[in-house]
């Protein structure tokens, strides 16, 4: 497909100029890498953090509740999440937002049972590949790789396949220029500060995003001069259902839940995104790296507070798009959007200008850089440690020292983020979009979901079933997906296995199928009955290498604390407790979000009043409220000691009032040595010291 006219149109239509762009991408990507890099910096002469292969891939592993939230919705946050919720509201109105916030933060909340077990079962590991190699041997490991990796590839392709088709559409960008750009300020900051960089990076991007929702959201429904209240948005919003009604709604409204397409797009939503997150490394990272303690609320303030971005971005964004494309501000006016071009993801922008004009657009593209950046630079370090322990440690160096370890880490950040610039070139030609690699992105990944999360769950699962499943599963679904297409359309081109049904057919089966061949797999080779000892085998990195060449001992950096069996024992206690904890709260929220929430408005086909749906976006806005106050401020409250002692300890250092090496030395006096007896009064700041 010929991509030039397109990129010509948009630069004729764009609200900002190329120069806007490049300075997002160039100035902004490069001041958020100088930020980092100085961050690392700070962390290193003042926290005394060590940059060794465990403090790179596992941030020390004590990463408190707050900022495991702010890197989890940060994570989840992708291009996708921002653009294609709202294409979704555009499409089917306004059930489009909540299918895709409840289809996709169930996973999250689901996810921390998972996430509790990891640290329980196996507290040193640097991927849940490990696990897989602990537990099943090679063949095992090697097949849940490969779905690894390609589950971290699909979603690098959607984050910078959407954000370019982004950047393009409002400034006039070249999608080319934008695609090898966008990564380069990702891949400095990763590569000096690793993952406690990349959380760190989480939170500043969130923060801003958040913001900039909540601007639109009051803009749209407080202050607009057409809009500025759910009152008049309901009205515009019954126009356009009279001008186009909506094929599969009840009475063809886009007020109201009872969707057929919806509908559909819920259930490809839902098997999809399981793929997405308990197949990602990025997810177990953020577990990895959080204090036990913390690792559970971290999932579940991180899940709720998610929730607010999507449905409050969509139901803002996607209905402005409704409420004023008939008006001559809409980028499109007097035509309707082209289906392609929402399935590329441009409602947002287009609506953002319709609303704000040039300040529009350009909030729009702050936040598509920060969902693009920010969801990168997991996917980086997700791919970097399973390169680096699963594939280089595990096959061709198992005594590397950490130096060498970093070094790998290094190369695969710069190499994996090159190919995957290369590859959505290769995409963007073939006219393959962000919305096409969303829907079909569980097809590919999510027959691995089930055996992925037994591996964790249930000592039963024997290396047949492990290994088996999610390649039988994957012909299973690729059958399904073509078969399916084949009938429907009688040919296979983009347009028709990109359609619902057959995405629908994929997916499910994908799911689904390993249920069966799990179970025939069982019964042949017999019920398995592991002890769960394997795991606590696996080893850390060996940094003394590192340490050595510092000059100092690894006792002294990174909280270097020896832990004791007494302390591993009551670890162990808590984490048991906090998984018991877990399976009912996921459970409970998930019905919520799922059944108990949207089901009676679907099965009823209430169709919204006028009160109803200025409740609705009323819950939406202080649930966004709600969630700045989660993953924007509570982590800085969370972090305030820390915060406090390292300003304090810059301003005696920069004014000459103590010199650097004083301060650790009177730090070291107040901690003393590993194991010692410390009094109760500095109790506190020893576990401060040691958890920063």
């Amino acid at each position: 497909m010929d991509h030039a006219p397109a990129d010509q149109e948009h630069i004729a239509n764009a609200t900002l100029g190329q120069g806007a762009g490049y300075g997002v991408v160039l100035g902004l990507g490069g001041a958020f890498a100088i930020g980092m890099i100085a961050t690392t910096f700070i962390l290193k002469r003042y926290n005394r953090e060590l940059q060794t292969s465990e403090m790179f891939n596992t941030a020390g592993r004590t990463v408190k509740s707050g900022l495991v939230a702010a890197a989890v919705v940060s994570s989840w946050t992708w291009a996708a999440t921002l653009l294609q919720s709202t294409g979704v509201c555009y499409r089917y109105g306004v059930s489009g937002p909540f299918w895709y916030a409840s289809g996709a933060t169930v996973q999250i909340i689901l996810f921390a049972t998972l996430a509790i077990e990891l640290k329980r079962r196996a507290p040193n590991a640097h991927t849940y590949l490990e696990v897989i190699k602990a537990r099943y041997g090679t063949v095992a490991h090697l097949v849940f790789m490969v779905f690894g990796v390609i589950t971290n590839i699909l979603v690098s392709l959607m984050l910078i396949v959407g954000g370019s088709a982004t950047l393009n559409a409002l400034t006039g960008m070249h999608t080319i220029a934008a695609i090898y750009l966008l990564p380069l300020g990702v891949i400095a900051y990763t590569m000096v500060g690793g993952l406690k960089a990349t959380i760190l990076t989480d939170w500043a991007h969130t923060f801003i995003l958040l913001l900039i929702i909540i601007i639109f959201a009051l803009t749209a429904y407080a202050s607009h001069d057409l809009l500025g209240s759910p009152s008049a948005v309901y009205d515009l919003l019954v126009e356009a259902a009279t001008r186009h009604p909506v094929d599969g709604n009840k009475e063809g409204s886009y007020l109201t839940m009872q969707s057929r397409e919806g509908a559909i797009f819920f259930v490809i939503n839902i098997v999809g995104n399981f793929g997405t997150v308990f197949l990602d490394n990025g997810y177990y990272n953020k577990a990895i790296a959080a204090s036990p303690v913390h690792a559970l609320p971290g999932y579940i303030i991180g899940g709720i507070c998610w929730f607010a971005i999507p449905w409050l971005t969509a139901t803002t964004m996607g209905l402005a798009g409704l409420a004023l494309e008939n008006n001559p501000r809409f980028p499109t006016y007097p035509d309707r959007m082209l289906d392609s071009d929402v399935s590329a993801g441009l409602v947002l922008p287009y609506a953002a200008v319709a609303l704000l004009g040039k300040g529009g657009a350009m909030a729009t593209l702050l936040i598509v850089f920060m969902a693009v950046t920010s969801a990168f630079s997991s996917q980086l370090i997700a791919v970097s440690t399973i390169c680096t322990y699963d594939l280089y440690r595990a096959y061709f160096k198992p005594e590397a020292s950490g130096k060498r370890l970093i070094y790998m880490s290094h190369c695969v950040v710069v190499g994996y983020g090159l190919f995957i610039s290369t590859f959505s070139v290769g995409l963007w030609y073939a006219g393959i979009s962000m919305g096409y690699l969303y829907v079909m992105m569980g097809v590919i990944i999510s027959s691995a979901v089930l055996p992925a999360t037994l591996a964790l769950l249930w000592s039963g699962q024997n290396k047949w079933a492990a290994a088996g499943a999610p390649v039988l599963g994957l012909a299973t679904s690729l059958t399904a997906w073509l078969v399916t297409s084949k009938k429907q359309c009688g040919e296979l081109t983009v347009q028709c296995t990109g359609s619902n049904i057959p995405m629908l057919a994929g997916n499910v089966a994908a799911l689904l199928s390993p249920v069966v061949f799990i179970a025939i797999l069982t019964a042949i080779f017999g019920v398995d009955k592991y002890d769960w000892k394997s795991m606590l085998e696996i080893r850390r990195g060996d940094d003394h290498d590192l340490a050595q060449e510092a000059g100092v001992d690894l006792e002294d950096v990174n909280g270097g604390h020896e832990e004791t069996q007494a302390e591993f024992e009551a670890e162990q206690s808590k984490l048991l407790k906090a998984g018991k904890i877990s399976r009912w709260t996921t459970v409970i929220l998930a019905l919520a979000f799922l059944v108990l929430w949207p089901m009676p408005m679907y099965g009823s086909g209430y169709i919204f009043s006028k009160p109803f749906f200025t409740g609705w976006v009323t819950i939406g806005i202080i649930w966004i409220f709600g969630s700045f106050i989660g993953v924007g401020l509570f982590p800085v409250w969370e972090s305030r000691a820390t915060l406090t002692r390292t300003c304090k300890y810059i301003w005696k250092d920069l004014t000459g009032k103590s010199h650097i090496k004083t301060i650790h030395a009177q730090e070291a006096a107040v901690v003393g040595t590993p194991g010692d007896q410390t009094p109760p009064e500095k109790a506190g700041l020893k576990e401060e010291v040691r958890s920063s």
